[in-house]
């Protein structure tokens, strides 16, 4: 009897997609399922006739690919489960992605999404919002949500108990105004010497601190050991971003202890409990998360009630186990075992 195997054909792109498909064919080797992954190059997303489009492994049952993957590359007459990593058709983000990139999501990515969208089996997004944005701008079929899972075991919070003077703010991100970066300066000129924030980010960022407070420390690239250890000392996540198809650093951030003071909008709702894991504040108002800062640090026993809560709430809901589990259902519900026989 054929055994369930998973195959991935994968444009490598850099991007935290390359991250989620190697995480999830990890997790599901160690439950003995077969799992492998076919890279693309990068270039197989704008140019995929120039790419030769690889055979379906003879041990795969079921195809798993993201929904940029152009049709060239998925096979005919054969299970397949997509997965939608974001939310770029959200109207919002358009004065943040420039002319060209919007032409490229529009004229080329939309009509790939479609395409792959009404080939798949089964649709599943990491978020309702990202689920929504798709359906009302690129094609109205049901899709599942699967939220993306972190290793808890790996992001935990620090064991000793913290008491940090100044407040320790901390940003996780690209220096981009989509991300709200913009917004920290004016939100740390607003807090004061009481307070102070570190923020990663390209060495261009750099160039940006010319008129950036004193409480403002670049802490430049980190790599993902270096991130958990970050979160572990600090006393906040400040992520002031202004559209999220998920979210995962506020997840991170979140299974280290840290309460998350972000925006109310796009996903991060479904992933930030105000007022119990964090703080959901309104887009682009410094006001609003200048409050929440000062709230979180006046308010005795705030700031550890928080961070219990959101180490619990990541528990529950965002372990990694508990996305390749659901997961593992929709690949078993494709998957009709052929006797070795008819193979």
């Amino acid at each position: 009897m054929k055994k369930l195997g998973i195959w991935f054909p994968t444009v490598k792109c850099g991007t935290g997609t390359d991250v989620f498909t190697i995480t999830l064919v990890k997790e599901l080797n160690k439950l003995g399922i077969h799992a492998e992954i076919t890279w693309l190059p990068h270039h197989a997303e704008y140019l995929p006739w120039f790419v030769h489009k690889p055979e379906v492994p003879e041990w795969a049952t079921v195809a798993h690919i993201n929904t940029w993957l152009h049709p060239r590359f998925i096979p005919s007459n054969f299970p397949v489960v997509a997965t939608l990593h974001h939310s770029i058709h959200d109207p919002e983000l358009q004065p943040y992605k420039g002319f060209l990139r919007t032409q490229y999501h529009n004229y080329w990515i939309k009509n790939i999404e479609r395409k792959t969208i009404r080939r798949a089996d089964k649709m599943a997004a990491v978020s309702r919002f990202a689920a929504s944005i798709t359906q009302q701008h690129v094609i109205d079929i049901p899709i599942s949500v699967i939220y993306n899972g972190i290793d808890s075991k790996k992001f935990v919070p620090m064991k000793s108990n913290k008491v940090n003077n100044p407040f320790q703010l901390l940003y996780v991100g690209g220096w981009k105004q989509l991300k709200g970066v913009d917004l920290l300066e004016p939100i740390m000129k607003d807090l004061g010497e009481n307070y102070v924030l570190y923020f990663t980010g390209k060495q261009s960022a750099e160039l940006e601190q010319k008129n950036m407070p004193d409480n403002m420390v670049n802490i430049g690239y980190l790599s993902q050991d270096e991130v958990i250890n970050a979160m572990q000392q600090v006393d906040a996540l400040l992520f002031p971003t202004r559209s999220e198809g998920f979210g995962l650093v506020a997840i991170e951030a979140q299974a280290c202890g840290l309460p998350v003071i972000t925006t109310n909008g796009s996903a991060l709702p479904e992933i930030v409990q105000h007022g119990k894991t964090g703080f959901l504040c309104e887009k682009n108002n410094v006001q609003s998360f200048v409050e929440a800062i000062r709230t979180l640090k006046e308010t005795t026993g705030l700031q550890k009630e928080m961070s219990l809560s959101a180490r619990s709430y990541t528990e529950r809901n965002f372990k990694i186990d508990k996305m390749v589990h659901q997961y593992v259902e929709v690949y078993g519900a494709l998957f009709k075992p052929i006797s070795s026989d008819r193979i």
